[in-house]
C-alpha cells in the first residue's frame, strides 16, 4: 500500500495592513457646475415670477411703468438674471467655501493645536501628538498625523541613514499637504472669475441700456419718456448689479484666500518642528 504523501503547508498570508485613519473632514460641493444651473433656474423664476408680476406695474402688465423697485428693476432686461446668476453663484459659493474651511479648521484653535503639537514634540510623546490629532481633525492635523506616523516608521527603520529618515520626513509633509490642499482651495477659482466677470456682464447691459437710451433721443419729434426711462433704467440696473457680483467676489475670494493661507502657514510651521525635533533627538 502506497504511503499517503504529505500535504505542503499552505501559505500563509500576511493580514492586510491596517487602513489609515482619515484624520481630515473637508467637506465641499465637488461640481459647481450644478451649483450655477440651481443658481440660474432660481434667477430665471425670481425674475419672470417675482419682478415680473403684474403688480409691479401699472395696468397690470409689464408693458406699463413700474411702482416699484422690483418693477424697476424687471426694467433691467435680460441682462438682469444672468447677473443675478452670477450673484446667487458667488453666494453660494461663498457659504461654501465657510463650510468647507470651517471644517479644515478642526474643532480647536488653529494656533493652540501647534502649540500643543510642538510641546508633545518637545516632550517626544509622538503617541499623544497623534491622539491630539485624532481629537482636533481638520486638515493640519491630517498632515501632522500623517507625517507622525512616517516619524514612527522612521524610529523604527535601522537601514536608512539619518539623512535619508530627514529627507523621508520632508517628503511626506510636501505629500500630505499636496492632498489637503485641492479641497481647500476647490470652487475658489470660479469665485475669483466671477469678480471679473460680474462686472462686464454689468457694463454690457450698461451699454445696451444707454443705446437704448440714445435710440428715444434721436427718435423724430419729443422724445418717448417711457423709452427713455426704460433705457435708464436697463443701465442704472446693470451698473448695480454688475458692481455688487464683483465686489461681493472680490471680498469673498480674498478673505477665503487669507484663511487658507494660515491654514498653509501652520502647516509649514508644524512640519518643520517634526523635521527639526528628529533632527534633534536621533543620531
Amino acid at each position: 500500500m502506497e504511503s499517503q504523501k504529505p500535504m505542503a503547508p499552505k501559505p500563509t498570508v500576511a493580514p492586510a495592513a491596517k487602513k489609515e485613519e482619515k484624520i481630515s473632514n473637508v467637506r465641499g460641493i465637488k461640481n459647481a457646475f450644478i451649483v450655477i444651473l440651481c443658481c440660474a433656474a432660481v434667477a430665471v423664476c425670481i425674475f419672470l415670477f417675482g419682478m415680473g408680476y403684474g403688480g409691479n406695474f401699472e395696468g397690470g402688465t409689464t408693458e406699463g411703468h413700474p411702482l416699484n423697485l422690483a418693477g424697476t428693476v424687471y426694467k433691467g432686461g435680460f441682462i438682469v438674471p444672468i447677473l443675478m446668476t452670477l450673484l446667487l453663484t458667488v453666494i453660494v459659493l461663498s457659504i461654501e467655501r465657510w463650510i468647507a474651511l470651517s471644517s479644515a479648521t478642526g474643532k480647536g484653535n488653529t494656533t493652540k493645536f501647534v502649540a500643543d503639537i510642538k510641546a508633545d514634540l518637545a516632550k517626544n510623546d509622538i503617541d499623544g501628538a497623534m491622539k491630539r490629532c485624532k481629537a482636533q481633525k481638520g486638515s493640519v492635523a491630517a498632515v501632522v498625523y500623517s507625517t507622525l506616523v512616517k516619524y514612527k516608521e522612521m524610529d523604527a527603520n535601522t537601514t536608512l541613514s539619518k539623512e535619508q529618515k530627514l529627507t523621508t520626513l520632508r517628503n511626506e509633509v510636501e505629500e500630505a499637504t499636496a492632498l489637503e490642499m485641492p479641497a481647500l482651495s476647490q470652487n475658489l477659482p470660479i469665485v475669483a472669475t466671477l469678480t471679473t466677470l460680474g462686472t462686464l456682464v454689468g457694463l454690457l447691459g450698461t451699454v445696451m441700456g444707454m443705446i437704448k437710451s440714445f435710440q428715444a433721443l434721436a427718435a423724430s419729434g419729443s422724445p418717448d419718456s417711457t423709452e427713455l426711462s426704460t433705457g435708464i433704467s436697463e443701465a442704472l440696473v446693470n451698473t448695480a448689479f454688475g458692481i455688487a457680483t464683483g465686489a461681493f467676489a472680490v471680498i469673498s475670494y480674498n478673505f477665503f484666500t487669507n484663511k487658507i493661507d494660515n491654514l498653509s502657514y501652520a502647516i509649514d510651521e508644524i512640519g518643520f518642528s517634526i523635521v527639526a525635533t528628529y533632527a534633534a533627538t536621533h543620531k
